[in-house]
């Protein structure tokens, strides 16, 4: 009987020949990542079981990073990073990614940024390996050819302190996008897609596998976009074969050996989905919900108050070089913020041209705001002097991941989800708009 990539990248590190779903199965782990929000309870779980002088299972298959709520005043918040500091040195931690010093995200080089896509820059992302992290975005990782979800502190301490974990396997839905991509489409505007026509419970404890042409010509940072979201839908995980595009982005990335896994041509799904790209529009996700999709060209008339670019979701490299794109040579009507994911996406906005202007020249140049410090920041709202929080009832385009009320921190708040050319172009008129009109 075939299986699918997820099942066999299951039955490999459960030491099976043959898994199904709906079972339950113990897995070996490859990679733990907690950040500074999970981490402190992860810790005081795992302390609580294993015991106060309790070691690590493997002190290099554990990554520690802060990125949610790290700029900031607020003492609760800098405790949580301090514990996680005295944790790895305590353990002997091989990845911390500490920032040690608040008021200057630069001065310190081993500070990274967001969790998800620091993973992938630092290599710690790699086909056929199993991936478990304290965020639901863990998901992100998917785009590598591995098995990758978020789990809960409890199960965390448990891996922390066994390396390994009791998992059922989801069964998995397939979604094959065939075409070229229109110059007008982004990634993000695909899984927003999916979701609007599933809804956000559509893909419950499932794999949403990503296959097609379209999908083979993307990007990493694209498919990573597709993964990343695969929670919003539901998902357990979200997956993308791994390829040359694959391989030539980790092994810059790390020497460490890894096996592929394929889904097989008799491998059985959940159910099937197939797309053609060419007859897709740009599509928003309207207040509170993933999945409250319309197209853009629908909601001309919402009038907004800012336009947020970043997140794991939307503040990649290759988000701002989109977002570039449409913004350069206009001048921004709202207030529009910058907000890198990781420090090397903040160092490609000062060194990397688009049409003979760095990215961060065409954003000033445009009227937005200077590119803040790498983190989470607004995505999740957080304490109330995080960079771009929302303090009052305002109606925000952001290219992150989550609209829920109070998610980016005023409950009032009406935020539209979108891609980085639909923000680009909704910053130039104030208003939420198809970037066709700019393309």
């Amino acid at each position: 009987m075939g299986m699918t990539l997820t099942e066999k990248i299951l039955a490999r590190a459960a030491q099976r020949s043959v898994v199904e779903p709906g079972e339950n199965i113990w897995v070996d782990v490859d990679v733990l990542m907690t950040h500074d929000v999970c981490g402190p309870g992860t810790i005081g779980v795992f302390k609580r079981e294993f015991g106060a002088d309790a070691k690590v299972w493997d002190k290099e298959k554990i990554v520690l990073i802060p990125d949610h709520y790290i700029f900031t005043a607020d003492e609760r918040a800098n405790r949580n990073v301090d514990i996680l500091r005295e944790f790895a040195k305590e353990q002997g931690i091989k990845y911390f990614y500490d920032i040690t010093d608040r008021s200057n995200f630069k001065a310190n080089p081993d500070y990274k940024g967001v969790c998800h896509i620091a993973l992938a820059q630092e290599g710690h992302t790699r086909p056929g390996e199993v991936l478990f992290g304290t965020d639901s975005h863990t998901c992100n990782a998917g785009a590598f050819g591995q098995f990758a979800t978020g789990i809960g502190n409890t199960d965390a301490a448990f891996i922390m302190g066994t390396g390994k974990l009791l998992i059922k396997v989801p069964a998995t839905m397939q979604f094959v996008f065939d075409g070229e991509m229109p110059d007008y489409l982004l990634a993000k505007d695909l899984i927003l897609q999916i979701i609007g026509d599933i809804t956000v419970s559509g893909a419950n404890y499932r794999t949403l596998e990503f296959s097609g042409n379209t999908v083979a010509a993307m990007s990493m940072e694209d498919r990573m976009t597709l993964c990343n979201m695969a929670i919003e839908a539901g998902g357990k995980n979200g997956t993308v074969a791994p390829d040359e595009t694959t391989f030539e982005y980790v092994r810059a990335r790390t020497d460490k050996p890894f096996q592929s896994f394929y889904t097989d041509s008799d491998a059985k799904f959940y159910s099937q989905h197939r797309y053609d790209v060419s007859k897709l529009e740009p599509v928003v996700a309207k207040p509170h919900s993933p999945d409250n999709r319309a197209l853009a060209r629908e909601c001309r008339d919402v009038k907004i108050d800012r336009v947020y670019i970043g997140s794991c979701t939307g503040g990649k490299t290759s988000d701002f070089v989109s977002a570039a794109r449409i913004i350069k040579g206009h001048k921004v009507k709202v207030p529009t913020y910058i907000v890198p994911a990781t420090q090397k996406v903040y160092e490609d906005l000062f060194t990397l041209k688009h049409e003979g202007q760095t990215l961060s020249e065409i954003f000033l140049e445009a009227g937005c705001i200077e590119p803040a410090a790498p983190s989470c920041a607004a995505c999740l709202g957080g304490p109330k002097d995080t960079f771009g929080r929302m303090n009052e009832p305002e109606v925000c385009v952001s290219t992150t991941n989550r609209n829920f009320p109070g998610r980016m921190g005023n409950k009032q708040a009406q935020i539209y989800l979108a891609s980085p050319y639909t923000a680009g172009a909704s910053a130039l008129t104030g208003y939420v708009t198809d970037p066709r009109e700019f393309i």
